[in-house]
């Protein structure tokens, strides 16, 4: 982290500043210690942040399983009381209860304007105006006119449609439409590349894809792979009209609105689904290239839905900011809560979020300035570049600035260690750091990755709000545990959620077994309802991965988890060679050290993935001729083996190298290390390091060279 405690600023002025500014700081605390400690009651949080969240239910001697102790909520139980049981009776309900209450908002558009940069160039920027509401009644009809719509262009009940969509409004609504009809919503990622786009449309084979005006023109392309794909939807843009010719022949482009109006005249009653129907068939990412879909059926969408309900506190006056992929299941359910809760969700976009993003005019506000959200979803990525936009703005606003951020950073820290708040530093100091949010953030769900510990408690504290973590996978419906709001720990995902069980078990090949001490550790096992139904047609890899047992379904996560004495999980490795980065890539670890070894200048390598971290590093063994032709190449003087693995020049062309062979054989960007290590000794079966066969031992060399692995990440 950025805040180092011992520094001390190197003018005489500024230390003694800091000097009267310490002791002005410890009067006050001795004056108001009284007061604080009546009207904050620091020992009740400390006692709620220790509690026990989860207590062990079964004890084996290869396994353990937890369950929370926590109680149904209020709005879990009005879930039971209302008898939601479908995605489709979740909004009905919620239209009921809030009616004309906000619910979805899009700011308007009003115009795109030219805009002269100091450097002489000219840039597009939005002229945007106030966010325009559709209240819960309005959702709810606008979803039974679309889903009528599909219907009428003759979408058939339990017969896929592709969401190829960017998160707005219509996301949301479009799909609220396909569960009044059982039509099964497959989510595709905006971010996948053609091929996996058309992998996903041909193994669900459906005739129907909604998309957006800005992802239409991909189809172009897309179309010559996907011979079934008959209709295209796409949702409008509030400035450009479409070009709707290009495409290939025969081909049905209908615009998001038109549909409404077929359906608004439309005689097609609902299909609701019952509750074991397929709502979502949600394509991840895929570690090999080739993305998987989760079948989530509607009992496991309302599983999640009220185990977020108990774990997330919902107050009123509540509002959300909705910006990240709604194909991720996680920001699907979260805002599923919101709509269930009353707690109106605003749309945004990374380009018009802050007033610094890179399309608001200069003088014009982003959309969290005019939308002021008390609540975000985010993910650790997103956490990362606002903790370091902190750290830089810090470093550059001068030294005594600098020095009393970094003075307040460490006091506001301390007394949160004891169980404080400092309502009056957090208003002169971090009401600015605030500000670039709206200024009323109260709570952030981090979900997707891990989040760095460091990242954690620097956001919780210069933003003055709540930051909580939860582990889920799509498999789980993005359902596993939650941190409580009320843990001050960091570097943990919290207890499981309820109607969840946690079980670990004994990982004998990597060392992890719940007879570990201090801490009980071992793969974890989610079961419960939120457990998915299995990968679509991939009935051999459902069967490996699903397990039914005890009456429960059950699904091996591969991740290994440490349990805490208070029952919250630690996830502190990964059982396969699949890494998720920072950012939500999987890197397949053996599958890019397969295609490096390719690489002449490679002996042996070992790429190594931190999940807090957006890339991998590699330590490499280099052939030793083809190293010394390579510095030849560059110029340099004739040296040894071991010289040449220790000078950067050579360190940075062999890197240079690598890219160019990854590129070659087809890797992603994400999955090229960035950092290298040339290490001098060669990885033998005696050195412990590669087995009799040679492939490596991975544990073994990333302990072997950890302070490497540090150093490169440091660099």
């Amino acid at each position: 982290m950025f805040i180092d405690e011992n520094e001390t600023p190197e003018s005489w002025w500024v230390s003694a500043v800091l000097r009267t500014i310490r002791a002005v700081a410890l009067v006050f605390d001795i004056i108001t210690f009284p007061i604080h400690l009546i009207l904050q009651r620091p020992w009740r949080k400390r006692a709620l942040s220790r509690r026990i969240k989860a207590r062990v239910i079964q004890t084996t001697q290869n396994s353990i399983t937890v369950q929370s102790v926590s109680s149904p909520s209020d709005l879990h139980l009005r879930l039971v009381r209302d008898g939601v049981t479908s995605m489709e009776s979740m909004l009905r309900a919620a239209a009921s209860r809030w009616a004309q209450r906000p619910c979805l908002g899009t700011r308007t558009v009003h115009g795109e304007e030219d805009e002269p940069q100091p450097n002489g160039r000219v840039f597009k920027k939005f002229n945007m105006g106030d966010y325009k509401w559709r209240s819960y009644v309005d959702v709810e009809k606008e979803a039974r006119h679309f889903g009528a719509g599909l219907r009428e262009l003759g979408c058939k009940p339990r017969e896929n449609v592709v969401m190829f969509a960017e998160t707005r409004a219509e996301w949301m609504i479009a799909a609220h439409g396909c569960f009044k009809q059982s039509i099964p919503v497959v989510t595709i990622y905006a971010t996948l590349g053609d091929d996996a786009i058309a992998h996903g449309i041909n193994e669900t084979e459906v005739s129907t894809v909604i998309t957006t005006f800005d992802l239409l023109p991909k189809f172009k392309k897309i179309l010559a792979k996907t011979p079934r794909v008959e209709t295209i939807i796409f949702m409008e843009d509030q400035l450009k009209t479409a070009e709707r010719s290009g495409y290939k022949e025969g081909i049905r482009i209908i615009g998001y609105k038109d549909v409404l109006q077929k359906g608004a005249a439309s005689k097609i009653e609902a299909v609701p689904p019952s509750p074991g129907d397929t709502a979502i068939v949600m394509y991840t990412s895929g570690s090999t290239g080739v993305p998987k879909g989760v079948v989530l059926s509607h009992r496991n969408m309302l599983a999640t839905l009220k185990a977020f309900a108990d774990a997330v506190p919902i107050r009123d006056g509540d509002l959300l900011m909705g910006f990240l992929p709604l194909a991720h299941v996680f920001e699907l359910l979260a805002e599923s809560l919101c709509i269930i809760g009353g707690v109106p969700i605003g749309y945004s976009t990374p380009l018009t979020m802050l007033d610094s993003s890179s399309k608001i005019m200069k003088g014009t506000k982003g959309d969290a300035t005019i939308l002021q959200p008390t609540c975000i979803t985010t993910v650790p990525l997103i956490m990362d570049r606002i903790s370091k936009g902190i750290t830089d703005k810090v470093s550059r606003s001068g030294e005594f600035a600098s020095a009393f951020f970094k003075w307040a950073y460490t006091y506001k820290q301390t007394w949160m260690r004891r169980g404080y708040d400092t309502p009056l530093l957090n208003k002169i100091m971090f009401s600015k750091v605030r500000a670039l949010l709206g200024g009323r953030v109260r709570l952030m769900i981090s979900g997707g990755a891990p989040l760095s510990p460091d990242t954690h408690a620097q956001v919780r504290i210069c933003l003055c709000c709540d930051v909580i973590a939860g582990y889920g996978l799509t498999e789980t419906t993005s359902c596993a545990t939650v941190m409580c709001p009320l843990d001050r720990s960091t570097g943990r995902v919290g207890a499981p959620t309820a109607g969840t069980h946690v079980r670990l078990t004994d990982w004998h090949e990597g060392g992890y077994r719940v007879d570990n001490k201090p801490f009980p550790q071992g793969e974890i096992v989610i079961g419960g309802e939120c457990v998915a139904e299995g990968y679509y047609k991939n009935p051999e890899k459902s069967k490996e991965e699903f397990i039914e047992t005890e009456g429960r379904r059950w699904f091996r996560s591969g991740d290994i988890g440490e349990l805490h004495h208070d029952g919250c999980i630690k996830i502190i490795d990964r059982k396969k060679d699949l890494v998720k980065l920072q950012a939500g890539e999987y890197v397949s670890l053996g599958k890019v050290e397969a295609e490096l070894k390719t690489c002449p200048i490679v002996e042996n390598i070992c790429v190594y993935g931190d999940s807090t971290k957006t890339y991998t590093v590699a330590l490499l063994v280099a052939n030793p001729r083809n190293l010394a032709d390579l510095a030849a190449r560059l110029g340099l003087p004739e040296t040894d083996f071991e010289q040449l693995c220790q000078n950067p020049v050579v360190e940075k062309a062999v890197l240079k190298e690598l890219a160019e062979h990854a590129r070659k054989c087809g890797l992603e960007k994400f999955e090229v290390p960035l950092a290298v290590k040339l290490v001098t000794e060669v990885w033998s079966p005696d050195m412990g390091l590669v087995t009799a066969a040679f492939k490596i031992k991975r544990k073994d060399i990333q302990e072997r060279y950890k302070e490497d692995i540090k150093r490169m990440y440091a660099s």
